[in-house]
């Protein structure tokens, strides 16, 4: 017997992928419920080969359901996690709202997938897009060599700003080629053919919210000792985040002994030729599963540095692929119940 699996947030474009991924993947749940805000009730949303229904999330009751894949926003989740955890059913939410909640597990399979034993509250957490794709490449490396630090630039998508963001820039990119004027309203400034060094909002020592979220997060799945910095750049790309790494180490490890670990290591694809095109571009990583990593080699300027190239589809690993991760891992370890199997 499977699982009820509710989808929240639904009709957005992860909530979307949340469908897709459950689908193509097998979760093995005999219903899922799609929710979302009054506005978008009765929004038909496909899974597999079958059509939901949006149904409204403050009037749903979830005394049946084991799983709530969350993605509707920080105010929603802590309102209504805590809600729904009380009703027996397990939240994965992929908000900031949870993630740095010391009895909230955050999770990326790859990394720390046992750290879903650590629940407390009844909710797991998904870590930032950008957190995601980068602690799949440095988990392998920290393990053979140990991070020392940490200097990260991020590309990153319009998408990681939701469907607002999308619109925006193909609303943008229209306007300049038609030569009509371009109005900001997502982004603080233009964002078709343009780079905007500004991701969340300003903190008071300079760095955005996004930044310290890479940081905070970073420490927190991986290695509290681990020093990182970052600049997180918006860029005029519908999906996929890319990232400019270097990593410093206590122990030596060429770049060589790099592309091998990393090869072997779950969640990663190694695509590294040094020739014109020999590399993983944004556009080539929409669609894809993994984490991809290119253009691994020395940095001469630090004793046991590497710099590489990291890019993945945001809407996946970034968010809905590594929540369903999270819910696998759940259920291989015998942590998810289903309670039409236990009545």
């Amino acid at each position: 017997m499977g699982y009820k699996v509710a989808v929240v947030g639904a009709t957005g474009n992860v909530g979307r992928e949340l469908l897709d991924i459950l689908a193509e993947r097998a979760f093995p749940a005999d219903e899922v419920v799609a929710l979302a805000s009054r506005r978008s009730q009765g929004t038909e949303i496909s899974y597999g080969d079958k059509t939901l229904k949006a149904k409204t999330l403050d009037t749903y009751d979830f005394s049946d359901v084991d799983l709530v894949l969350m993605s509707a926003g920080g105010d929603i989740s802590k309102e209504w996690a805590p809600k729904i955890a009380a009703q027996g059913a397990i939240v994965i939410d992929n908000s900031s709202a949870w993630r740095y909640d010391q009895d909230v597990p955050l999770v990326v399979p790859e990394v720390n997938a046992d750290a879903v034993r650590e629940m407390k509250k009844g909710i797991i957490a998904n870590p930032n897009c950008s957190t995601a794709q980068l602690v799949v490449a440095l988990k392998p490396l920290h393990d053979h060599a140990t991070i020392k630090r940490v200097v990260v630039a991020t590309y990153q998508s319009v998408s990681g700003a939701g469907k607002d963001g999308m619109d925006e820039l193909d609303r943008q990119t229209k306007a300049l080629y038609s030569l009509q004027d371009v109005q900001e309203k997502k982004f603080p400034k233009r964002i078709a053919f343009n780079l905007i060094p500004q991701i969340d909002v300003f903190m008071e020592d300079g760095f955005t919210k996004e930044e310290w979220k890479m940081m905070a997060e970073t420490k927190k799945i991986l290695d509290p000792k681990i020093k990182l910095t970052a600049t997180c750049v918006r860029v005029p790309v519908f999906i996929g985040h890319s990232e400019a790494v270097n990593v410093e180490f206590e122990k030596p490890i060429s770049a060589e002994e790099a592309q091998a670990i990393l090869r072997s290591a779950p969640g990663v694809m190694v695509i590294d030729k040094r020739e014109p095109g020999g590399y993983i571009t944004p556009h080539e990583a929409a669609g894809e599963d993994a984490t991809y990593i290119s253009r691994i080699r020395e940095d001469i300027t630090v004793e046991n540095g590497l710099s590489f190239w990291c890019v993945s589809d945001n809407l996946r690993k970034g968010a809905a692929l590594n929540a369903i991760q999270i819910a696998e891992a759940l259920v291989n370890r015998g942590l998810l119940n289903s309670k039409k199997q236990a009545a």
